[in-house]
């Protein structure tokens, strides 16, 4: 009997880490009965790191109305650690770019104020530390729509309330009132990226296209955010450095670091020490992960290129599945090569699916 390991990350843009683990773990069990599974999907900071995080820790999964990147309506939820007062969530939960059309991607006035929601009630539970994932993000706000949702308010030059998803909050922002009492929180940030906020590789430069933003608008759109930030420092009385990471998730991490507590994780490695993977390679006879595209990124941080470092270490024979090819030249022991995805048909996900049994067929253990 042989103990395998299934520890996906998700495929990204068609089946989640979880699903990915399950039709794996499904396919073994079928084709090669008899094997001891144990299945903990992965991720690296990315989307649904945090939602992750709570499924393999077995937390509470607590939920409230919040809204999303526009506005709307929504269930969002957070995984809770009453142990140790920390709740975990993903900035995608409420404020993801998922869930938009191409039309709804509007950079100027999406906002992570349904993020803010969602930490405010997490404070309310007593968490007096929040854990939250990057990955996902609709919003180039510089974290202004959180501190509103935990009570910042942002007036105009002449003393008018800039509300949230407004289009100006980021040229018009004059004057800064924060919450009394102070919210009592601190933040650890996890992100798959290193850019910084600002200059060619910066959150505007970079991520702005994705989220909405045309060629035309970026260099007016990364002053007004300059401009803002310099506001939101000054009323914080302490000095910016532009560090790796707060490019990520359009300069949260940037914007509450002038008044919190905070600390950046890069990759895997937290993720990692939260779920004792180091532990369950060594107690395995093999390793399969997946990806939805290994690539020369992958070897800066991503959850399958960490997981093979560790299989490397102990001996552990590995397993990689994934599309593109580059993932034949990594080090690990097999490659499963995907079909790639052709996301023009309707029933993308379907084949998504029927992709991965047919490739799955190729293993060999």
């Amino acid at each position: 009997m042989m103990k395998i390991l299934i520890a996906p990350n998700a495929l990204k843009g068609s089946l989640s880490a979880s699903q990915t683990g399950a039709i794996i773990a499904d396919f073994l069990k079928s084709k090669f009965p008899g094997h001891l599974l144990q299945v903990i999907p992965i991720a690296d900071g990315g989307d649904g790191t945090c939602e992750l995080l709570g499924y393999n820790l077995g937390l509470e999964s607590h939920t409230c109305w919040t809204l999303d990147a526009l506005g709307r309506s929504m269930v969002g939820s957070l995984a809770w650690d009453s142990d140790n007062h920390r709740a975990y969530l993903d900035v995608s939960t409420a404020s993801g770019i998922g869930k938009l059309t191409k039309e709804e991607k509007l950079p100027k006035s999406t906002s992570t104020f349904g993020t803010g929601l969602l930490i405010k009630e997490a404070i309310r539970i007593g968490a007096k530390e929040i854990v939250l994932g990057l990955g996902g993000s609709a919003t180039i706000d510089l974290g202004l729509g959180i501190l509103q949702g935990l009570g910042f308010h942002f007036l105009s030059q002449n003393g008018r309330s800039i509300t949230p998803y407004s289009d100006q909050i980021l040229n018009q922002l004059s004057h800064i009132q924060v919450p009394i009492p102070f919210p009592k929180i601190k933040f650890k940030f996890l992100c798959d990226v290193r850019n910084h906020l600002l200059g060619p590789q910066g959150a505007v430069t970079v991520f702005g296209p994705q989220k909405g933003l045309k060629p035309s608008e970026v260099q007016n759109f990364e002053d007004d955010l300059y401009s803002a930030l310099q506001r939101v420092y000054a009323k914080a009385n302490v000095d910016f450095e532009d560090l790796a990471g707060f490019g990520a998730a359009g300069g949260i991490a940037a914007g509450l670091s002038a008044f919190f507590d905070t600390e950046i994780e890069f990759g895997s490695s937290f993720f990692f020490d939260q779920v004792g993977i180091t532990q369950e390679v060594k107690n395995a006879d093999l390793v399969i992960t997946a990806e939805g595209r290994y690539d020369s990124q992958s070897m800066e941080g991503k959850a399958c290129y960490e997981l093979l470092k560790i299989c490397r270490q102990y001996n552990k024979p590995s397993v990689l599945i994934s599309s593109g090819n580059e993932g034949s030249k990594a080090g690990f022991t097999q490659f499963v090569q995907l079909p790639d995805l052709n996301f023009q048909h309707a029933d993308w996900k379907n084949e998504a699916k029927q992709n991965l049994l047919h490739s799955l067929d190729t293993i060999r253990l």
